[in-house]
């Protein structure tokens, strides 16, 4: 009894296992007919300043430090940028209004109940005679 039970399980899980290779192999195949069935390259871009790795023939010296793409910014230079940008932020605050504070949980929520309608109210008011002849 036990033999015909192993061997029931063992060739029950052949069969999966068969059945799950030919599946793979099956979608393997779509996917490499799908991937190669354009042949049209006239919208390829052309790929500017990738050249890859070169082998120079020898190892890189790493004592040589590398060139900067930029000129770096002095200490001076960075203070002024940061007071600058600093003087803009309180401006920008002080035009709307905000000075850093956030607005309480319970304006945020009548704003959110009354938002809608409130806009939708505006929208209705206003009528554009180009749009709507019938418009005053």
């Amino acid at each position: 009894m036990t033999i015909n039970i192993g061997k029931t399980v063992f060739s029950d899980a052949g069969r999966i296992c068969r059945i799950a290779t030919a599946m793979a192999l099956l979608s393997a195949g779509m996917l490499a007919a799908g991937g190669c069935s354009t042949s049209n390259t006239s919208n390829t871009a052309p790929v500017a300043g990738v050249e890859g790795p070169k082998d120079t023939g020898s190892y890189p010296n790493l004592n040589i430090p590398p060139q900067v793409a930029a000129k770096q910014l002095t200490k001076e230079e960075t203070d002024a940028k940061l007071a600058q940008l600093k003087g803009e932020q309180q401006a920008q605050l002080a035009k709307s209004g905000g000075g850093g504070q956030t607005a309480s949980p319970a304006a945020l929520n009548s704003l959110a109940k009354n938002h809608g309608d409130q806009a939708l109210k505006q929208i209705e008011t206003k009528c554009d005679p180009a749009l709507d002849p019938s418009c005053n």
